[in-house]
């Protein structure tokens, strides 16, 4: 188990540099996250997730995908 939790902390910190690196600027990523993750917790209220994963941590993860993979963001 402790395994288990050194990847998903490794991952974490991984999609986090890849975040930063991609953003032009750290501070707007930084309150970008921040708003996200203020957002979902109070939006996402009825849903039931994985109550390990915190809205910040979840909104880290979901935008270094964003950035990555381009092609998932539909606006």
């Amino acid at each position: 188990m402790l395994h288990s939790n050194s990847m998903e902390s490794n991952q974490i910190i991984y999609k986090t540099e890849e975040l930063l690196e991609n953003a032009s600027n750290r501070f707007k990523i930084t309150v970008q996250v921040a708003n996200r993750a203020k957002r979902r917790k109070y939006e996402d209220i009825d849903i039931v997730d994985d109550p390990r994963i915190k809205p910040v941590i979840r909104a880290i993860l979901e935008m270094a995908d964003e950035i990555s993979q381009p092609e998932i963001i539909s606006d």
